[in-house]
């Protein structure tokens, strides 16, 4: 079922639309060039000048689902908007709705204090400042999260925190003040999810210290600022646990739900607006005597390429619907598809344009390297592919059993008695 769009969200759609027309896209070489010439430990000026704008235009905030501190949209009504942003690596932190800070607002909105909220949710939601979520850690797989051997002790009023953390997106921007920590407060407590717990940090504690930089397939902060950063013997009150010790992974999967479906809902946009790119491309391109867009494997992979990027949108589409009508936990089978389809989407339809623009598509005159590195990274961010496959297989063999309607007891049509085969002992 295709749901008709609200007034509301066809009036966003158009808006929005516009404001990465006028604004967004005659600036997105820009970025790219202050991001490369400040690096990843500086702000670049053009997020300054645009965020204003957009908070003046409306465009502000919209990702908070159903909660007095966002616009109120539902999953299925930002997929369109959050789509459109993905367009641009600029545009999602110009209106405010790039992770992980939409991630960490929503962790406090659900499961924070009146006080945490006070402290923290008002200046994000203001932008003000930025976040950090600080969750995997390079000396285990951290694709099983209860692997996690950061330690947040008990002493006195204050937990005091170690810990060696990476890809902690964030933490070399200057305006992130605030680290949500995931450790263990109870490491031997025999049921595995409940040893973690979340814990916010303020940047500026003592203790911690954020060593570098993580490049990303060579790109400096774009289109993240992943960062390793290191804590010790970081004290802070134990008014800063978030929901209570040992609901760590319970927060992180209330987390990682909308993040995933956000993350697909954006590399569809890069996608649609790649194959926009390539369609351009191998038309003034000529090959052969012809232009490349009259090569059959061009057409070939442009078709291709659009019934992917429908599929995707599709399902996405599908699995906003279920998070709003059934919640997150029916819909995890669903968000799990997407989180596989939708990167592994992205990255052939950019590879297919890479391709088709020749050496060009390699640098990112095109935006396209930066784009392959996001969607790329996305079959990792959040659980690897392999992770999300096992937990939908599972999903699928628990629906399927001898009891399953309209399945019948299957037999073989030749039994093995009847072929003079011996059971094997």
């Amino acid at each position: 079922m295709i749901l008709e769009k609200s007034r509301r969200v066809l009036d966003l759609e158009e808006r929005l639309t516009a404001f990465m027309e006028e604004h967004i896209y005659p600036n997105e070489a820009r970025y790219y060039r202050e991001s490369e010439d400040l690096g990843p430990w500086a702000v670049q000026p053009i997020l300054d000048e645009l965020k204003p704008k957009a908070r003046e235009a409306g465009l502000w905030n919209l990702f908070l689902p159903q909660s007095e501190h966002g616009v109120g949209l539902t999953n299925l009504e930002y997929a369109p908007l959050c789509e459109i942003m993905g367009r641009s690596h600029l545009a999602p932190e110009v209106f405010n709705c790039s992770a992980p800070d939409t991630g960490n607002m929503e962790v406090l909105a659900r499961y924070g204090t009146k006080e945490q909220q006070d402290a923290w949710l008002k200046p994000l939601l203001a932008g003000e400042i930025r976040s950090s979520f600080a969750m995997t850690e390079p000396a285990v797989a951290s694709s099983d999260a209860t692997n996690i051997e950061s330690l947040i002790r008990s002493d006195n009023d204050d937990y005091v925190i170690n810990g060696h953390k990476w890809y902690t997106t964030n933490a070399t921007d200057p305006r992130c003040k605030i680290i949500i920590f995931m450790g263990k407060t109870d490491p031997d407590n025999p049921d595995r999810h409940r040893q973690q717990s979340m814990v916010l940090v303020p940047k500026d504690t003592p203790g911690v210290e954020v060593v570098r930089s993580l490049p990303i397939f060579g790109f400096y902060g774009v289109p993240d600022r992943a960062s390793e950063v290191v804590f010790r013997n970081v004290r802070v009150p134990k008014a800063n646990i978030l929901l209570g010790e040992g609901r760590g992974f319970e927060i992180a999967q209330g987390r990682l739900g909308p993040g995933r479906i956000h993350h697909c809902m954006r590399l569809i946009g890069l996608a649609e607006r790649t194959l926009e790119k390539m369609c351009l491309r191998v038309k003034e391109r000529v090959a052969f005597g012809k232009p490349v867009s009259e090569q059959s494997v061009t057409r070939e992979r442009i078709a291709e390429a659009r019934i992917m990027i429908e599929q995707s949108r599709l399902l996405t589409l599908k699995a906003a619907h279920m998070m709003d009508t059934v919640g997150n936990k029916e819909a995890r089978g669903e968000i799990a598809m997407i989180k596989i389809a939708v990167p592994n989407m992205a990255c052939q339809v950019i590879d297919w344009a890479i391709q088709a623009f020749g050496g060009g598509g390699t640098s990112n005159d095109f935006g396209l390297a930066a784009a392959y590195a996001t969607a790329r990274l996305l079959r990792l961010a959040d659980g690897p592919d392999e992770v999300h496959r096992d937990q939908l297989a599972r999903f699928e063999l628990k629906k399927h059993d001898r009891s399953s309607r309209g399945v019948g007891d299957w037999q073989p049509a030749v039994s093995n008695r009847a072929l003079g085969i011996s059971p094997a002992r």
